[in-house]
């Protein structure tokens, strides 16, 4: 039997809508993104297409500290980010 993803987390991410922006300082890039859940050690960003984003990015949200992050994976409109 197949496991999904949410299945082989070993911490539970909540479910939280907010607006949040990629920052790719090499390209002096900022992209718009909604976490749409999040736990200690990653996130499940929205974006309008994951084109042109790197592997790597810091991840800033309000009234929390940047999180530098890694791609664990992608689909047409989201991105699933390990933070570093």
């Amino acid at each position: 039997m197949e496991r999904t993803t949410k299945e082989r987390r070993n911490i539970a991410r909540h479910r939280t809508l907010k607006r949040a922006h990629i920052a790719v300082e090499e390209q002096g890039a900022v992209i718009d993104c909604v976490v749409y859940d999040l736990s200690d050690l990653g996130a499940c960003l929205n974006v309008e297409s994951p084109i042109g984003i790197p592997d790597s990015f810091d991840l800033r949200l309000n009234h929390v500290p940047v999180r530098k992050c890694r791609v664990a994976w992608r689909t047409p409109t989201q991105i699933g980010v390990d933070f570093a």
